[in-house]
């Protein structure tokens, strides 16, 4: 008997999984490695990044004026043992005059992503030759797909639609509105889920996360913080 409840206590532990955390700041000012700023067009003027405290919680803290530049770090996570993402994140106040249907509205007071690496027998020709021309307009920073959960300013939680430049991208509003502007809002998304759902069950492997707060198409101001970014099994909570 204390066999078997050994032996059933053991795989409880390996169904739970450990927590894998991405993003725990402490508030020393600078960025941690391997966190760094991406700017995807250089000719935008980038969004602007460091650790700080706010309302008691340490965090990265986003500034956007009429700006876009990612904060990314690659990203080595195990989907079929951790596939949920925890995060908590703040913003002043959504983007009045997003618009997700148009690339002009295209902007969020608060984007995280999560980029993937698909094989490219998942990828039709046409979109392998689309990817190659905009890794050659912006680089290698561009994935072969991601899902973006957003804070928007207008469409329910839980609204989908691929991004306004390209259907390589899956924005999800994970936060909406006003109504919690200003506290800090605690997030729970199922990725391998997610990723399944956008991109038609093909494989994929999760290579950065990144987060952001964008205003360049609307030239609006936001802030935004993001902290205590980890993945846990889908039966675990968020610590």
């Amino acid at each position: 008997m204390k066999t078997i409840l050994k032996l059933a206590a053991a795989m409880m532990l390996i169904a739970a999984g450990d927590s894998v955390w991405i993003g725990k700041f402490v508030d020393s000012g600078a960025l941690p490695a391997p966190w760094r700023v991406v700017q995807i067009d250089k000719k935008i003027k980038p969004t602007t990044y460091r650790v700080t405290t706010i309302a008691g919680v340490t965090a990265v803290e986003a500034r956007a004026n009429g700006s876009m530049a990612l904060l990314a770090r690659p990203l080595t996570v195990d989907l079929a043992t951790t596939p949920i993402l925890c995060w908590r994140w703040l913003v002043d106040a959504p983007v009045v005059r997003g618009d997700m249907t148009k690339k002009s509205g295209d902007d969020y007071a608060a984007r995280l992503y999560v980029a993937f690496d698909m094989p490219d027998k998942a990828l039709s020709a046409g979109t392998r030759l689309k990817l190659g021309v905009a890794r050659r307009l912006f680089g290698a920073n561009v994935p072969d797909a991601a899902v973006n959960y957003v804070w928007d300013n207008r469409n329910p939680v839980g609204t989908r639609r691929k991004s306004a430049y390209t259907d390589r991208a899956e924005l999800i509003v994970a936060e909406t509105g006003t109504a919690r502007a200003g506290t800090w809002v605690n997030e729970r998304v199922d990725v391998a889920a997610d990723f399944a759902a956008a991109f038609g069950n093909r494989p994929g492997k999760p290579i950065q996360i990144a987060v952001a707060s964008d205003t360049d198409n609307t030239k609006s101001i936001a802030r935004a913080a993001f902290a205590d970014l980890h993945f846990v099994a889908r039966q675990q909570n968020c610590s």
